[in-house]
């Protein structure tokens, strides 16, 4: 090679075992994983006895419930493992294949320890913020008596918030590690049979899905069951039960922090990096995505698994540790004052709910076998309905198995019919899903008549479809607003009509009617996110049998695939994004509730004539577009650094086009791996210092004006305005993107033109403004809303 390249008689490398470069220099492992393959086995075996044997005396100790919880956690954890064990078991392929596969991997697993390197550091800054922050707080009168001091708070406070950011940080790195093994295997396995390389993604999608779901219950169940039982709860003069989920709120807020960050970060990474091989390579140069000849290829494949499975992975964990966290505190708050007798079942309740949808959604994922077929597009299923008949039967077992729950967790004798309004709270929420996940796929979806009517728009020129794609978007927050609205309204009046009340005879199951349905929602929540997970499996597995050079007929497979991917992450993206909606009003509610616990005053209405509390309001909306503003303007600027790299390349390089020199990708991926790490920090710090600020500068405003709680009330404001401006940010900008994405791969199969035609350029202009709105700031919304509520409710204390 090295004779042949001085004499200059370089020819065609695709004739040649291409090599692609590592992208880190040694490789790794965490440290946790690296300590654990040191010892010994049997002194890990037994290690792992003694833990599992704790966790179930704490368990036994609290609740036969918490070891329920305990024992399906552990169950899925192993059937996660046989997944890995079954994907892993099947072949990568040819060598080029395998190369490609490493080279992603490599580049993946560098940005994660680099990214979350940066993010531990933050958290462990801000949980030293925290501490300070509850040393010098106010407590609650119910902590007084139960003799929960300062310092012991905020150890607590500070415990949970670590091990949400902790945990989530695992979440983000099982999703990427599953996916940088699986996209080789997909590829592989699409050379055989679609049918093959359908059910690996599903399955590999599952693993991330079960652990992570897996997590965020076991999680939330050890910190409840170590507080319970260091704590002596219920003991005399000990705090209640019905107190005991606020000490973890931390724990929520860890969660969001880490998904906050990991989801800007990502998202700035995998859209730069798609953007800047797009503008160059296919519009400038007129090459294939995922050209080998681009230089930037890799890049964007490694932004595939750092943003769509890291931190979807981290995005799902927070969203389902919010919603459990917020449904036990209303729990707890309508027990008591219902005076009911044993107030576990309405606490716990969550816990139940999201253990048997790792049951239900394990059932879905393993209902997608492999079939006998000739991998010819035409003689199997379209991709798009066997998954939906996957979810179809999850949806069935999660009517089934919530009825179940609210029967056995939620009979009392004060309301003997109460369980049946709360199993039909949930299924508003199971309804109001699929509700979300067919528009959602109506809007997306290039068989739908929105997304070919602006691939039409493309056939007149680029502006035309820009503003259809806008349209497009801002008409599909419609429906979806629609259907919130009902779920709230009509859960909210089956709980206020379960026939519980307090002490007045005043009904007090509205709300908790409301976080029912909210866990109805995400009962399914386990095989939502292995479809998400499908989507950039697919989508790599794509990248790597078109840089290999695979026949047309295997990337036909691929790219039937990648299509549904894009519509499965759409989806997924409407299903967070309504299920935020509803997590947010009950972190808000808990958040009212507990500055009237603080304040020892009632709490329940804000007042936006007050001019103090609707600037609030503003500022919450204010919020709301500036971080989304900086988040696609940080893809920008990232994206140009890209496209000068590229063009440079092609440039200085000019045997690249003809492959006769190779591009340098490890370039790219660097210059997109420091750049999105620098670009996350400002919309982040935004996010967490805009509502300390807001609320501590109108408390002391506040308090020379006469009005103690006027920061609680502008705080209260701002979380009110910022989570209905954010879900409707989030809609209008994660469905334009899926739908220019989708309008770009319908003309992709010959519509309009085909590829390379007038329309097909149209439309990837089309695609590359929608990709920062669907990757990077759609999703960092939904979670920056329920951060914001979760923080609100953790900072309570001094805004008063």
């Amino acid at each position: 090679m090295d004779d042949d390249m001085e004499g200059g008689n370089l020819g065609p490398y695709q004739e040649r075992l291409r090599v692609f470069p590592n992208m880190r220099t040694k490789p790794y492992t965490p440290l946790m994983f690296r300590l654990l393959m040191r010892i010994n086995v049997r002194v890990l075996f037994v290690l792992m006895l003694l833990g599992f044997g704790a966790i179930f005396y704490i368990g036994a100790s609290t609740s036969p419930i918490i070891v329920f919880v305990f024992s399906v956690c552990i169950i899925s954890f192993l059937l996660s493992i046989y997944l890995t064990k079954w994907v892993l078991a099947k072949d990568e392929g040819p060598p080029e294949m395998a190369q490609i596969s490493d080279a992603i991997r490599d580049g993946a697993e560098g940005f994660f320890r680099t990214q979350y390197g940066t993010i531990s550091k933050m958290a462990v800054l801000l949980g030293l913020v925290i501490f300070s922050i509850y040393l010098f707080r106010s407590t609650t009168p119910q902590q007084e008596s139960s003799g929960l001091g300062r310092s012991t708070s905020a150890y607590i406070t500070v415990a949970a918030f670590l091990l949400g950011a902790l945990c989530s940080g695992i979440a983000g790195y099982v999703g990427m590690w599953v996916s940088v093994r699986a996209n080789v295997r997909v590829s592989s396995a699409a050379r055989r049979s679609a049918r093959e390389a359908l059910q690996i993604a599903v399955r590999a999608g599952g693993f991330s899905a079960l652990v992570v779901v897996g997590m965020a219950v076991i999680g939330i169940a050890i910190l409840y069951s170590t507080f319970y039982v260091w704590l002596g709860v219920d003991s005399p003069g000990a705090m209640k039960v019905t107190e005991l989920p606020l000490l973890l709120v931390g724990y929520g807020f860890g969660a969001s922090f880490v998904a906050l960050f990991a989801q800007l970060g990502g998202g700035i990474y995998t859209k730069a990096a798609d953007v800047g091989a797009d503008l160059v390579g296919k519009v400038e140069q007129g090459i294939p995505e995922d050209d080998p000849r681009n230089p930037a290829v890799i890049a964007d494949l490694v932004g595939d698994n750092v943003g769509d499975c890291a931190a979807r992975g981290a995005d799902l964990f927070e969203s389902i540790a919010a919603e459990i966290i917020s449904a036990m505190i209303l729990g707890g708050t309508m027990a008591k004052r219902c005076k009911i007798e044993d107030p576990s079942g309405f606490i716990l309740f969550p816990l139940v709910v999201h253990s048997f949808d790792l049951v239900i959604s394990s059932v879905g994922i393993f209902s997608i076998r492999n079939t006998r077929d000739s991998g010819v597009l035409g003689a199997i299923e379209d991709p798009m309905s066997i998954l939906q008949k996957g979810y179809s039967v999850t949806i069935v077992l999660a009517v089934l198995t919530f009825g179940l729950s609210t029967r056995w967790m939620l009979y009392t004798e004060q309301a003997p019919s109460a369980w049946l309004n709360f199993a039909l709270c949930g299924l508003v929420g199971i309804m109001t899903a699929y509700a979300f996940v067919w528009i959602t796929k109506y809007y997306t979806d290039y068989k739908h008549e929105p997304v070919r009517t602006l691939a039409l728009s493309s056939s007149t020129g680029h502006g035309t479809n820009i503003i259809a794609g806008i349209s497009l978007g801002l008409e599909s927050t419609a429906l979806p607003v629609l259907v919130i609205s009902i779920a709230i309204v009509s859960s909210y009046w089956l709980g206020h009509t379960a026939g519980l009340v307090d002490e007045s005879g005043i009904p007090t199951g509205g709300l908790f009617g409301t976080a029912v349905a909210t866990m109805g929602m995400l009962s399914t929540a386990a095989y939502v996110l292995t479809m998400d997970m499908f989507g950039p499996i697919a989508d790599n597995a794509g990248g790597i049998v078109e840089m290999s050079q695979q026949p047309e007929s295997v990337r036909e497979i691929t790219d039937v695939l990648d299509a549904v991917g894009n519509t499965t992450k759409a989806t997924t993206k409407g299903f967070a994004i309504g299920s935020a909606a509803l997590a947010s009003f009950l972190l808000f509610s808990a958040y009212m509730d507990e500055v009237a616990s603080f304040a020892n005053v009632t709490f329940n209405q804000v007042d936006i004539a007050i001019p103090e509390v609707f600037v609030g309001g503003l500022l919450g909306s204010m919020l709301i577009f500036l971080f989304s503003a900086w988040a696609c303007s940080a893809v920008g600027r990232t994206a140009q650094e890209v496209v000068n790299e590229v063009r440079r390349q092609f440039i200085e390089r000019p045997g690249i086009m003809d492959y006769k020199e190779k591009p340098d990708y490890s370039r790219c991926v660097s210059i997109v791996a420091s750049a999105s790490l620098r670009e996350m920090i400002k919309p982040g710090a935004l996010a967490i210092i805009s509502p300390i600020v807001v609320g501590f500068v109108f408390r002391v405003l506040g308090y020379y004006t006469g009005h103690p709680l006027l920061g609680a009330k502008v705080v209260a404001s701002m979380l009110m305005f910022a989570t209905v401006s954010g879900i409707l940010m989030a809609l209008f900008l994660n469905t334009a993107g899926g739908a220019w994405d989708n309008a770009k791969k319908y003309i992709e199969t010959g519509a309009l033109g085909g590829k390379g035609s007038d329309s097909h350029k149209a439309a990837i202009t089309g695609d590359t403004v929608g990709d920062p709105f669907k990757d990077t700031a759609g999703p960092s919304l939904h979670v920056l809303i329920k951060m914001l509520a979760t923080i609100t409710l953790v900072m309570a204390p001094i805004f008063l």
